[in-house]
């Protein structure tokens, strides 16, 4: 089991933070995924046709992620949120990336609600995950970059383990160590929002709809939540 956990400081901050925590054990990372093929293929379509554009600067969703990035000293206009950075991808592509079907159903969740996720390989986590602010020592390798080390700025947030940096900025990039592959069997995946009192049901049906793209393939699946009221989890 692993204990995620929102810090005392970051509840206080973000008093309205509400975090979706989806697992999946048993996944089945190498059989193909036709639901979450569906799902995207579904998505570019509406964007092509003009019937659905992703949210941009103006969402009071993406806005959000905008304001909490300045409170803690990063740009983000230059270091986006990861669904801003999706959503502008999209909007210029007209398709989303396919990296492996995991990685593709949380990407398709989270551009269509218009909320941040990433997820963790919980095989490679160490010890208990917190969301917290850095004091500037930590170390963080990113997603693609095996051979790069970077050193978070001291009061920005980030998840970290007992061995380092999960995330950067909240949610703008992943750590290359928990990234989820093919063979990733045991996963945990997040959804965020910091304005529950506004977004909370959009949050809600978002991990739903998550998790009806993980069943088919694995072989269980649960839904948690984190907020400053519910400050730790165990998955």
């Amino acid at each position: 089991m692993t204990v995620f956990r929102i810090s005392p400081a970051v509840a206080d901050a973000f008093p309205d933070t509400l975090i979706a925590v989806v697992t999946a054990t048993g996944l089945h990372g190498r059989e193909p995924w036709p639901d979450t093929a569906a799902a995207l293929e579904d998505l570019e379509r509406q964007l092509a046709d003009g019937a659905w554009r992703p949210a941009d600067d103006q969402d009071p969703r993406i806005d959000a992620w905008h304001t909490a990035y300045r409170s803690f000293g990063t740009n983000p206009r230059r270091i986006r949120p990861s669904v801003d950075a999706l959503g502008r991808r999209l909007a210029k592509k007209g398709g989303l990336p396919r990296v492996n079907p995991a990685v593709d159903s949380y990407n398709v969740v989270s551009v269509r609600h218009g909320l941040p996720a990433g997820a963790f390989d919980l095989d490679h986590v160490t010890g208990e995950v917190d969301i917290r602010h850095a004091d500037g020592n930590e170390e963080f390798t990113p997603l693609g970059e095996p051979g790069t080390v970077e050193n978070p700025r001291p009061g920005e947030i980030v998840y970290a383990d007992a061995t380092g940096v999960l995330t950067r900025h909240w949610n703008h990039r992943d750590a290359h160590r928990t990234r989820v592959t093919e063979d990733s069997s045991r996963v945990a995946f997040v959804l965020e929002t910091l304005h529950a009192t506004r977004d909370g049901h959009l949050l809600k049906v978002a991990a739903e709809e998550l998790q009806g793209l993980l069943v088919p393939h694995a072989d269980r699946t649960a839904v948690h939540h984190l907020s400053p009221a519910q400050p730790v989890v165990e998955v």
